[in-house]
């Protein structure tokens, strides 16, 4: 196998590592903490609504696209599905709050728009089932990965966010 450089390795390495750490939030959403009851809630708290739907809808989003990511299966759309899903954290919830995450910032959701985006443009690697199938890194890479990030990343968390997003009005004192 002496075709796979260190580049390969390195490039597996982080799609499996990212992957793994978006499907286990997806996975926490159903199982941990309040579980699915409480993520409802907490995302009608937060203007995505109806709750029930965004809590099953974002778990089940965050496991599909974190094990293609990880398998290196549609990775193209596994990176839209990452940047759509981190879009809307980041405007619902991390926006107001600065940068970093121990603030409840917008790091976290920079780092993984721009990995997921980074992996539709360079394909998944030969580590991958991508590259297994469709030989090279895969048949959805470069342009038109980047093109089905903007499309179905970007304009799919606007429709998302437009069609679902209702905070609850701040009155302002007279």
């Amino acid at each position: 196998m002496d075709w796979i450089t260190h580049a390969d390795w390195a490039l597996g390495l982080l799609r499996v590592v990212t992957g793994v750490t978006l499907a286990a939030h997806g996975y926490s959403k159903i199982f941990l903490g309040g579980r699915l009851a409480g993520t409802a809630g907490w995302f009608d708290s937060i203007g995505m609504r109806p709750g029930w739907l965004h809590a099953r809808m974002a778990a089940a989003t965050e496991i599909g696209a974190g094990l293609l990511l990880a398998i290196g299966l549609l990775t193209s759309l596994a990176g839209a599905a990452t940047v759509a899903l981190m879009l809307v954290a980041f405007w619902t919830v991390h926006r107001n709050n600065g940068f970093y995450i121990v603030a409840s910032g917008w790091e976290y959701n920079l780092v993984l728009a721009v990995i997921g985006t980074a992996f539709a443009v360079s394909g998944a690697g030969r580590l991958s089932l991508d590259s297994a199938i469709w030989g090279g890194s895969g048949a959805l890479d470069g342009w038109i990965g980047l093109l089905i990030i903007l499309v179905l990343g970007v304009g799919g968390a606007a429709v998302h966010l437009a069609v679902f997003y209702r905070p609850a009005k701040t009155s302002s004192a007279a």
